[in-house]
């Protein structure tokens, strides 16, 4: 099995036309191109279905709203950024709460230093 290669979108995208342009020969293109077969295979699949920008890449980025996102996705990023605001807050809550805490036990209590007497009735 070969190793992949880090590819830029440009490479990506030539390596996708090459095997369409060569019958699909996914084989033929991992030898060229020195990238695994699986990558060869993807691209392809991704460029047939939305051209040479499906192939760009998008790790660790939030969707972007170019009005293609339908409503149920426009609902889930919604979900899923309250959720994300929801976390943050609790956890702030609880490190204040636990501050308050720890501020507490570090101020002195007042104790009488007097053992308590009882009063003597007459």
């Amino acid at each position: 099995m070969k190793d992949g290669r880090k590819t830029t979108q440009i490479e990506r995208i030539e390596i996708a036309q090459w095997a369409i342009a060569n019958e699909m020969n996914y084989s033929a293109a991992t030898t060229r191109f020195g990238v695994s077969y699986g990558q060869v295979y993807a691209w392809v699949k991704k460029f047939k279905q939305g051209g040479p920008d499906a192939l760009a890449d998008r790790r660790g980025k939030t969707k972007e709203d170019n009005g293609k996102l339908t409503e149920s996705e426009l609902k889930d990023l919604e979900i899923k950024r309250l959720k994300a605001r929801l976390k943050r807050v609790s956890t702030e809550v609880a490190v204040l709460k636990k501050l308050q805490e720890f501020e507490r036990m570090d101020v002195p209590q007042k104790k009488s230093t007097e053992p308590f007497k009882p009063s003597r009735k007459k």
